[in-house]
């Protein structure tokens, strides 16, 4: 299959890219499309053999749901079954985060099929802000599943280069609508009613994202549910298959996001004695010397995630473009910096234990 890359600016090619995007989508074809998070490999939701043709590409296991994206309260309300104690607290979030990376889990409707929620009877839905993915969904005018643009497990892609680098031969189209300027994947909450009469909506964090535990706790009682990863096995055989999980939401996985390169998530510089017939490069947050892991090795290569200032914002824009370089250089092991967990920082350091704790298979292996 030849990959077509079309891009979304200026207007005439926009208008060119939706259209084709569309046609593809309606012929039961997946098309990968930018949002404001990572970019996305869309299909119509409704359509269970589209929502295959995403599993198959990706060789996404079939136990990891997907995110369904809307565009109004009605398509919302065509894939979700929202009870009357959910009604206030889905309205207050969605009218303060929507359209945003700002990811909700609620009761699944009939018209979506198994296959997009693993057979869980909740649905991951979603609003893009990002003006491409909004014209091709307002065209369409159908839910898309639209797991991230990459093989199973591995980096998530901030570009329409970067989905190529994963995806080429294996889909139809790509639609390049630039750098993603969130850099991370959606926030994922599963809302519920107050635990006590005359208390706040309680929202359970299933994955941290863009929208922080602070942009949230004012609008309910937060309860952080998201899964901490297992260290890697250090004994593992690379093939080992991973056991089935039941996860609600995806990216709850302990492996995920992961290089090819062995990556070591480190909570000090202490931790960290250099092997000489190793060859190491860095992921630093700020490139401050003060910090202590600049010296630690001649590293091969170090990156710096927000240089100087730790802005945590430029970090996770910086952060899976700067992985994917370091995962292309050859070394033996990505030595990682801790990030703060502090706003969008949760998010990042979530994503590099997840990334270290990655079997780091070949990119051929399905499990």
């Amino acid at each position: 299959m030849q990959t077509r890359l079309l891009a979304t600016d200026p207007k005439p090619a926009l208008d060119e890219a939706v259209a084709a995007a569309v046609d593809l989508l309606h012929a039961g074809q997946p098309v990968a499309l930018p949002t404001e998070t990572v970019y996305g490999l869309a299909a119509v939701a409704t359509d269970p053999d589209a929502v295959r043709r995403v599993f198959e590409a990706k060789e996404r296991p079939s136990h990891d749901p997907l995110i369904v994206h809307v565009n109004s309260r009605a398509m919302l309300d065509q894939v979700a079954d929202i009870p009357p104690e959910l009604e206030s607290i889905v309205a207050t979030l969605t009218g303060q985060f929507w359209p945003g990376a700002l990811t909700l889990v609620l009761p699944k409707s009939s018209a979506i099929p198994d296959q997009v929620t693993a057979g869980l009877p909740t649905v991951a839905v979603r609003r893009s802000a990002h003006p491409v993915f909004a014209r091709v969904i307002k065209s369409l005018d159908q839910p898309l599943a639209a797991p991230s643009a990459n093989r199973f497990g591995r980096i998530s892609p901030t570009s329409a280069r970067a989905v190529l680098a994963e995806l080429e031969g294996r889909i139809p189209l790509v639609l390049d609508g630039g750098a993603c300027a969130e850099g991370v994947e959606s926030t994922i909450v599963k809302p519920a009613p107050p635990d006590k009469p005359g208390g706040k909506p309680v929202l359970h964090i299933l994955r941290a994202g863009p929208v922080t535990p602070d942009d949230l706790k004012r609008f309910g009682k937060l309860n952080w549910t998201a899964t901490a990863p297992k260290p890697r096995r250090p004994h593992a055989h690379p093939l080992d298959p991973v056991p089935p999980t039941v996860v609600e939401a995806p990216g709850m996985l302990d492996a995920h996001y992961s290089p090819v390169t062995p990556l070591r998530l480190l909570a000090s510089p202490g931790e960290f004695q250099p092997q000489p017939d190793r060859r190491y490069a860095l992921l630093s947050f700020r490139g401050d010397p003060d910090d202590g892991y600049l010296d630690l090795a001649e590293f091969e290569e170090t990156v710096v995630l927000s240089p100087g200032s730790g802005k945590l914002p430029e970090a996770a824009v910086r952060f899976y473009f700067l992985l994917r370089h370091l995962d292309d250089l050859g070394v033996d092991e990505i030595i990682a910096e801790p990030i703060p967990e502090r706003g969008v920082g949760i998010a990042l350091q979530d994503r590099l234990r997840r990334a270290a704790a990655g079997h780091h298979r070949p990119a051929t292996d399905p499990s």
